[in-house]
């Protein structure tokens, strides 16, 4: 069975601990963390709303229920939001999992768009509904990924991209991936709502397999990991 071959359906990643960005995300979610007077998260749902999309998944774990007080039901931004609870983090592919209802509609797989969120980017996510007829039409789910030019902090970067845009564990044009991605739901089924488990895994078998595409990225991106990250953010977007 194919993949639907439509893509009106994000999910944003949201339930992570933000570690990194202690004391501040002990009372409050990294989503929700505020950088040129709006949420981390908000500049996401803005731009997936302004992309076309018309469902954005959210999952979360740590203080949930703020983001779910503070986002609501998305109507003031003209999307459905949809929460997927977890009582402990499942990492990506977990969460993925346990999402997986709220991704489909009566259970047809999908091709959806995942992004994190605590990336801050310029990318225009409507760019990728090209890629969805030959993925949704393809016998194995296949995935494509958003790579950037490797940041300081990841100078080896994940992935090699080949000029055909195909990509590969090994090359010398390496780039980082950019927490940008289309997936396929069937690529997810065979895993347990509750199990936590990375996607790492399922990028190195797609990848290896043949099955995954890339593009590259080189406009505004900025992977929010640290509190100087966040305050370098939001100096830059308040043009101070």
């Amino acid at each position: 069975m194919s993949a639907v071959n439509t893509l009106t359906t994000a999910m944003i990643f949201a339930a992570g601990r933000g570690e990194r960005m202690r004391p501040m995300t002990d009372s409050c979610p990294k989503p929700l963390l505020k950088v040129g007077g709006k949420a981390l998260i908000v500049w996401q749902i803005e731009r997936l709303a302004a992309a076309g999309f018309e469902v954005i998944v959210i999952n979360h774990a740590w203080l949930g229920r703020m983001l779910q007080s503070n986002l609501g039901n998305g109507s003031r931004w003209g999307v459905e939001i949809r929460y997927s609870h977890e009582m402990h983090a499942l990492e990506t592919a977990g969460g993925i999992a346990k999402a997986l209802p709220l991704l489909e509609t009566q259970g047809e797989p999908a091709i959806f768009l995942a992004v994190s969120g605590d990336v801050f980017c310029d990318f225009d996510y409507a760019s990728l509904r090209t890629r969805v007829p030959s993925m949704a039409l393809a016998s194995e789910p296949a995935m494509h990924l958003v790579m950037v030019p490797n940041p300081p902090f990841h100078t080896l970067g994940d992935f090699a991209l080949e000029p055909n845009g195909t990509l590969s564990l090994d090359g010398s044009a390496r780039f980082t991936f950019g927490n940008i991605g289309l997936y396929d739901t069937r690529m997810f089924r065979d895993l347990a709502p509750a199990t936590r488990r990375a996607l790492t895994p399922y990028y190195q078998a797609t990848i290896k397999a043949r099955r995954a595409t890339g593009e590259l990225f080189e406009g505004r991106w900025e992977n929010v990991g640290t509190v100087a990250q966040l305050e370098a953010l939001d100096r830059a977007l308040r043009g101070k």
